[in-house]
This record gives structure tokens, C-alpha cells and sequence, in this order.
């Protein structure tokens, strides 16, 4: 495990969430703003990682911010998407209209 006691807590963190624990990895950066984890995962664990609406992932960075707090270092989490990831997600009937027209259009005024 690490020897920093933010990403050890990640890792043990994350790898009771995970199905492949093997696959965790935590990369931990200082910089002026602070510390960044960097959080890999197995591209099937990380609908866990994020959890519904992104809840699992906000607590998890809350948790990390109360470890920064105790050892004074400001703790930031980035979760990297896996290869070929979905990406951003847009809606479906927002990708087919192509000016405010037929947005207009829909609206039947």
C-alpha cells in the first residue's frame, strides 16, 4: 500500500467497493493546490466508483477532504476514465436538433 496515509485510505476504500481489487490503482501528486489522487479502475467497476448520480464518488471525495483536514493538505480526487469509456453523455433528442427551429417546432406554440 502507499506510504501517505490519503491514499492508503483511497485504496482501501475503493478496493472494498470494487468486484477486481487488483485493477485499483492510486497515483498522489503535490502541487501547490494541494494534493491529487489519481483513482484507476477496471472499466467495469466504475458505475461503483461513481455510484447513482455521482453519490458514491461525492461521499468519497468528502471523506478524503476530512483526511486532508487532519493531516492540513487540501486532498483532491480525479477518477480516470477507462479506455474506451463512454464519455460524455448528451441527451438522445438532444443530438438530432440541429438549429432553434425545429427546437420551436416541438413546442407547438
Amino acid at each position: 500500500m502507499a506510504k501517505y496515509q490519503d491514499a492508503e485510505f483511497l485504496e482501501y476504500v475503493i478496493k472494498a467497493l470494487v468486484d477486481n481489487p487488483s485493477a485499483v490503482k492510486v497515483d498522489r501528486k503535490v502541487d501547490e493546490m494541494g494534493v491529487l489522487l489519481t483513482l484507476v479502475v477496471d472499466a467495469a467497476d466504475m458505475g461503483k466508483i461513481i455510484g447513482r448520480m455521482g453519490n458514491t464518488a461525492k461521499a468519497v471525495r468528502s471523506l478524503l477532504r476530512v483526511v486532508g483536514m487532519k493531516n492540513n493538505a487540501r486532498v483532491n480526487l480525479k477518477i480516470e476514465e477507462p479506455e474506451g469509456g463512454r464519455g460524455p453523455r448528451t441527451a438522445p433528442s438532444m443530438e438530432r436538433r440541429t438549429s432553434v427551429d425545429e427546437v420551436v417546432d416541438d413546442l407547438k406554440l
